[in-house]
């Protein structure tokens, strides 16, 4: 970790062609971890991510503390709170930063209430910290929203087998992140679960007990993003990034980052398809994009920094919608994508909360040397912002934020040739 830098300047390598071995998938690991714990397995889940995020879970695990710190760590946040009203045993206080103590947390507890858990607030209604005791909880039929965080529906799914009755999950409206619940419901089935959706709403959970057994995280996607961008932005013909430990057919939704960069110029090249093998991805430079690009990032939100950033380097006008649950991440990411990209030039209009656009105009900027990016305390912010550096040196403030998802990040940046430097 580098917690002790505040500033890093990012100059960009003479030619950038790298092998990079990206981390463990944050996601996965982080489910394994909980499944593991319920299923009494004693051999931990193999090549697990090793962010802040995926850390903070081992920890409370391994350790059972009265009172578990889960840092800025939302998955944590919302598994753990399920996990301890579910499996645990005794009283916990389950507490973070000041800035999850402002990330909502009501309709997970509401729904765990409804199942029979014993949560009481700690202090404002509806937010962390939260004191939970372990009992056990007969299940049944819940509704719940389908557009609120799918970390809710998540943590609700994997406790699941281990309720008297299983669980039966009706969503309710529109389902955002879907691809997310199928991660866990996918993860979930590989430690034995009976776990399906049953309709286009619904979602059946029967009460067996997960078996143990050997598993394998593979590498993360979302990790991945950072490296398509750098390719996307560089003017080498022959800019060649390889990245270990991806598979084709991942259930991981930012895997989807492989078909949005085609229409940047962006070409993906498998060494191997086999199904379930990670493998080498090649990324290269073709000479074709859109000129324009219209998404909806509602299955993949931790992928819209690293579009909009992407798009406007490159000169793209966009619009992107399916943004909603930005605004309750580390920080209000469409409020911190507007101001950071303001110093650059770039005015984003955003709309109802859940919509970023840009019209393809910059404004004239005196000094971008004299320009620092500020991260809030989110790591996608130090990780998206920094690919930049392809087309001028940037300064990324507070780059330790990065250890939440990718700690390796700014070593790998210098294996690959890039100046990182404290300011």
């Amino acid at each position: 970790m580098h917690v002790n830098m505040t500033h890093y300047t990012i100059t960009k390598p003479k030619q950038l062609r790298t092998i990079v071995k990206l981390p463990a998938s944050k996601s996965i690991s982080n489910r394994a971890l909980i499944i593991y714990a319920l299923s009494d397995c004693c051999i931990l889940p193999d090549n697990l991510s090793e962010c802040d995020d995926t850390e903070v879970i081992i920890r409370a695990l391994r350790d059972k503390p009265q009172t578990i710190d889960i840092g800025a760590a939302g998955t944590a946040m919302r598994f753990m709170t399920a996990y301890l009203a579910a499996a645990s045993k005794g009283e916990h206080l389950i507490t973070g930063t000041d800035r999850m103590k402002h990330r909502p947390i009501k309709v997970l507890v509401d729904a765990l209430r409804r199942l029979g858990a014993a949560i009481s607030y700690e202090g404002e209604e509806g937010f962390p910290p939260l004191r939970i005791r372990g009992q056990r909880l007969k299940g049944g039929k819940l509704e719940i929203a389908g557009d609120v965080s799918s970390q809710y529906i998540s943590a609700l799914l994997m406790i699941g087998p281990m309720l008297d009755n299983g669980l039966t999950l009706c969503l309710n409206g529109d389902i955002i992140s879907r691809p997310y619940i199928d991660l866990t419901l996918w993860t979930m089935r590989e430690f034995g679960a009976l776990a399906e959706w049953t309709s286009v709403d619904t979602i059946e959970v029967k009460a067996k007990p997960y078996q143990a057994r050997n598993y394998y995280i593979e590498n993360d996607w979302s990790a991945a993003s950072y490296w398509y961008e750098m390719v996307a932005l560089s003017e080498e013909r022959d800019v060649e990034v390889r990245l270990q430990g991806l598979m084709d057919g991942s259930k991981q939704g930012d895997s989807s980052v492989r078909y949005i960069f085609s229409l940047l110029g962006v070409k993906t090249v498998f060494e191997t398809k086999t199904p379930g093998t990670p493998t080498m991805v090649t990324l290269r430079r073709n000479s074709h994009r859109v000129k324009r690009l219209d998404y909806d990032f509602v299955n993949s939100p931790d992928l819209a920094q690293t579009f909009v950033v992407t798009c406007c380097a490159l000169g793209v006008p966009f619009h992107f919608t399916g943004l909603q649950t930005l605004k309750i991440k580390e920080t209000d990411r469409i409020n911190a994508l507007k101001t950071e990209m303001k110093k650059l030039g770039y005015t984003l209009e955003d709309h109802n909360g859940s919509e970023l656009s840009w019209d393809g105009r910059r404004d004239e900027i005196a000094d971008t040397a004299a320009i620092a990016i500020d991260t809030y305390d989110d790591h996608r912010m130090a990780l998206s912002f920094a690919p930049l550096a392809m087309h001028s040196p940037i300064v990324i403030n507070q780059p330790s934020v990065v250890t939440k998802s990718y700690p390796l990040f700014w070593d790998d940046l210098r294996a690959a040739g890039f100046e990182v430097t404290e300011k």
